[in-house]
């Protein structure tokens, strides 16, 4: 597949998983619902990838580790909590900020130059966000919203680091889908011994909703969705990928008004257009040109 429909087809499956999310909140502790999920999409990747002979022994695991507690246990586990407590189309909105998180940790962690334009589309995105929660924030301070803005923020600043993981394991040459099969097994797995010492009860709701989004989740959201995502890293980096996150809250807060009874106000239609117009900012030299070209794969 060429770059640009695996970009298309990453905003298409993340700008829907944050709805389905909501299906599984509520009839098990959140714990048990990332582990299910996690749990799913990695047994289906391993066997799958073993079924087809492409199953693969990391050259190196330390990344592909670090890789399974930002990407496939943890970050979740923030957004899930997050959820909890305001619509999943704002969750996303907060999410969409990893373009600049990886900017920054690309710096840290790589030494990548951080442009002029990253800082300018830091403080547009940063005010967006400041403009569409000003009402739960400052006017009618509503501590939930509050508590779930910083879950939300904290699992943006894992997933980021988790993007960082992957570029080292493709530097070491272990592939995303190596990468993710293994990491989403192991994440499970944490999850598990988790949810062992808390001691917290797993059952699985067998109801049509929360089966359908777990199928899902796991399936569409969790094997498809992060092996395009992780593969568009590979292609043309941290950064440029994560621009896909910029399109996810239109998806996502479309559905969340469906759904979830999302009301937009005048001042969350400026604040999501800054925080768009943001990340806008910082990809305007060349992205689709990036993206039209021709696979290295």
């Amino acid at each position: 597949m060429t770059t640009l429909p695996l970009f298309a087809l990453t905003v298409l499956i993340w700008g829907t998983t944050w709805i389905a999310i909501t299906f599984q909140i509520g009839p098990v502790d959140i714990f048990v619902s990332v582990f299910y999920r996690f749990a799913l999409a990695g047994a289906l990747f391993l066997a799958g990838l073993a079924l087809l002979g492409r199953l693969r022994w990391p050259a190196t695991w330390r990344f592909v580790l670090a890789q399974a507690f930002c990407l496939f246990s943890l970050n979740f586990l923030c957004f899930y909590q997050a959820t909890t407590l305001m619509p999943s189309g704002l969750v996303s909105v907060i999410f969409s900020l990893a373009t600049i998180l990886n900017a920054l940790n690309a710096r840290w962690i790589f030494g990548d130059t951080i442009r002029a334009r990253v800082v300018l589309a830091g403080v547009v995105g940063a005010g967006g966000l400041v403009l569409m929660f000003w009402e739960d924030i400052a006017i009618s301070p509503d501590w939930g919203v509050i508590q779930g803005i910083g879950w939300a923020s904290i699992g943006t600043m894992l997933f980021s680091l988790g993007n960082m993981m992957s570029r080292k394991n493709t530097a070491h040459g272990v592939t995303p889908i190596t990468a993710n099969a293994w990491g989403m097994g192991i994440g499970a797995s944490v999850l598990l011994a988790v949810i062992l010492w808390r001691r917290v009860e797993i059952t699985l709701p067998l109801t049509p909703s929360y089966l359908g989004a777990l199928f899902y989740l796991s399936v569409i959201g969790s094997i498809a969705g992060f092996t395009a995502y992780l593969s568009l890293v590979a292609r043309i980096g941290s950064d440029r990928a994560a621009y896909a996150t910029v399109l996810f809250p239109v998806i996502a807060l479309m559905l969340s008004s469906l759904f979830e009874g999302f009301v937009w106000q005048p001042a969350a239609l400026v604040g999501l257009a800054m925080t768009m117009l943001g990340n806008v900012i910082m990809f305007s030299d060349g992205l689709m040109t990036k993206l039209r070209r021709p696979s290295r794969a």
